[in-house]
């Protein structure tokens, strides 16, 4: 499914998005040695962001040779064995798809004028329909990739540097690119914006890479490339470029990780990243499926028309777990923003109540790996009785985007922790924008749509000043990290925080621990409060601000200490707890986005505390396939 432009692309074939952070790698060398080797370690070094396909392409005695191929890199290699390809010079991508299936066609490095230049490329081309009306096809692939490698060739004049930078100032999106030409054997020209891209100096050769992972084996000196500059690099020269011709002087870092750290991205663990990778994966969640000037969302992966839509009399989401709590979490904004009766439902619980479905019920089917076989046979019966099926997910190719047909990819890229973290707050961020476009059919103003995205577009920079706590975070942790039990409570859109939050502490701390709706707890569950019974409260300023005050006053009677979650310059809430955690105020239907963050560091800084293995706790899978 594509949510870009105009043009309602339907979820089974894909988007115009190559994740920046994770999703797609390239690998480049030129220098004295034999390119083949280098490149596909560099790709095996870079298995760890996920992909479905990999491709080589070196240039040997004026002509370029390329191989692509479907699966892993082991793939690759077999297809490769027994064949000669040498060379001193390639660029190298391992792909996930995005804009075209999983096909060899697809797959990169994508090549223009009849094999002569070569490009491997990282990102998004927002304005790709408009550049394939100015070059020339046939088109071998679906992929907005070789219309880049098409417009570059189109602009060549002779000077392949020259070439890629006349032709980037009419590129619209973001990029991180190699390009090879065939008459220029001793040159490779990169580009970035947006997309991250680091070249490793040797002696008498280059490294280039989408990360350090692969360039750390055989040089610790690199150079990054910043936003709207193009590197032209030889066996013995480096120079950077703005896009204006002019030239940039840069700085050499030394990189002292070794491969795993930098798998890892300096972080100790995957989960540890993928947390802080969340300001980044949020804003490729919802670029380019913003409407300020209407107050909308603009998601054509839904692939419905207004008319259709405003026929939906009924919403049911199904979910496991994190994407279950995801769920719950973005009710709130359906039904306050559309007026339209809205569920959360269990997924392996839907088809056992035989649910009540037609064709005016819209059925979304939310999960991360797109593999979940509880979601999977619910939105089966779904179909079966007549409902409306959307998926939600992030997995390219996955059984839910091929079973519905439609509906939206979330753009976290690869998660590989076992504990969703980055796939949590973009499943909220994607649910809250179809609340949003759905709400525009019916109730809700352009202002107060206008409101929403605009406290949306800043959500990235108030993760990051929540991230930027993770140290007092962790000081707390270590305070708590003993206790045996943990209770947690929310009232409103903070109740589904606060269960995430609770499920992330057992699963990955392996410690007992409960979450609670705040106004629950008189009905039974105080039964459990004492001094050896801790208490997280999410307690931000909102409508049921001073109920939940009232809730905790009655906690704090029973002598459990209280953690609360507040929001900025609350000076009451310090009053009331034990210790504290702020985070910045936003609009009420947005606070999970925020709220939940503070959660996952306190669990995972407790679980590191207890030595658990963060990244895969024990008894859990990624991807849940067994009923």
């Amino acid at each position: 499914m594509s949510d870009i432009g105009e043009e309602n692309d339907i979820l089974a074939y894909g988007s115009i998005f190559c994740y920046i952070l994770e999703m797609c790698g390239i690998i480049g060398y030129i220098g004295k040695k034999q390119a083949l080797p280098i490149l596909l370690k560099g790709l095996r070094d870079l298995e760890y962001r996920g992909y479905d396909s990999a491709g080589i392409a070196l240039i040997n005695d004026g002509k370029i040779e390329r191989v692509r191929e479907v699966g892993k890199v082991d793939m690759l290699v077999k297809k490769i064995d027994g064949h000669k390809f040498p060379g001193n010079i390639g660029i190298a991508h391992t792909r996930w798809a995005t804009h075209g299936g999983v096909t060899e066609k697809n797959a990169h490095p994508h090549i223009a004028g009849e094999g002569k230049l070569v490009l491997a490329h990282n990102g998004i081309i927002e304005n790709y329909r408009e550049l394939k009306k100015k070059v020339k096809g046939p088109f071998e692939s679906e992929t907005d990739t070789e219309i880049l490698a098409k417009w570059i060739f189109l602009n060549y004049k002779g000077d392949l540097s020259q070439a890629v930078k006349k032709a980037l100032l009419s590129v619209r999106g973001t990029y991180g690119l190699a390009v090879m030409h065939a008459d220029h054997p001793d040159e490779i020209v990169a580009a970035r914006l947006g997309s991250p891209l680091v070249i490793g100096i040797g002696k008498d050769e280059y490294y280039l890479a989408s990360d350090v992972t692969p360039i750390i084996p055989y040089t610790k000196q690199v150079t990054y490339l910043d936003d709207g500059e193009v590197a032209v690099i030889n066996r013995k020269d480096l120079k950077i470029f703005n896009l204006k011709d002019e030239q940039i002087t840069k700085g050499i870092t030394k990189i002292d990780w070794n491969t795993e750290k930098a798998q890892k991205g300096g972080f100790e663990t995957f989960m540890l990243k993928e947390i802080f990778d969340q300001p980044t994966v949020f804003e490729d969640a919802i670029r380019g499926r913003i409407d300020m000037k209407e107050g909308t969302a603009k998601l054509g992966g839904l692939n419905m028309s207004p008319e259709e839509m405003q026929k939906i009399k009924r919403i049911i989401l199904i979910a496991c777990g994190t994407a279950f709590y995801a769920c719950m979490a973005a009710r709130y904004a359906f039904e306050r923003l559309s007026g339209i009766p809205t569920e959360v439902d269990v997924s392996s619980e839907f088809r056992y109540r035989d649910p009540i479905v037609d064709e005016h019920t819209l059925i979304f089917a939310v999960s991360q790996s797109g593999e979940t076989i509880d979601t999977i046979m619910a939105l089966r019966e779904a179909k079966r009785k007549g409902g409306v099926v959307r998926g939600i997910v992030n997995v390219v190719g996955s059984t839910i985007a091929r079973e519905t047909g439609a509906g939206t990819y979330i753009h976290a890229g690869p998660e590989l922790a076992v504990a969703s973290t980055k796939a949590y707050t973009n499943m909220v961020a994607i649910l809250l924008l179809y609340a949003l476009q759905f709400g525009r059919l019916h109730h809700t103003t352009v202002s107060t749509g206008q409101r929403m995205l605009q406290e949306l577009l800043e959500i990235p920079e108030k993760i990051n000043k929540i991230l930027k706590n993770s140290d007092n975070i962790k000081i707390l942790a270590k305070k708590y990290k003993d206790y045996e039990n943990f209770l947690f409570l929310g009232r409103g859109v903070n109740y589904p925080v606060v269960l995430e939050g609770s499920h992330k502490l057992k699963e990955i701390s392996y410690i007992h621990s409960e979450a609670y709706p705040a106004g629950e707890m008189k009905h039974g569950a105080n039964a459990l409060l004492s001094k050896n019974f801790p208490v997280l409260v999410v307690m931000t300023q909102n409508q049921l601000y001073e109920k939940i005050k009232s809730n905790v006053e009655e906690v704090r009677a029973r002598k459990s200490e209280i953690i609360v979650i507040a929001t900025e310059s609350d000076k009451s809430a310090k009053e009331l707890s034990d210790d504290i955690i702020y985070v910045p105020k936003t609009m009420e239907l947005l606070e999970p986005l925020l709220n939940t963050i503070p959660l996952q560091l306190f669990a995972y800084h407790i679980a590191a505390m207890l030595h658990r293995d963060v990244d895969r706790p024990r008894n859990l899978a990624k991807s849940v396939t067994v009923e």
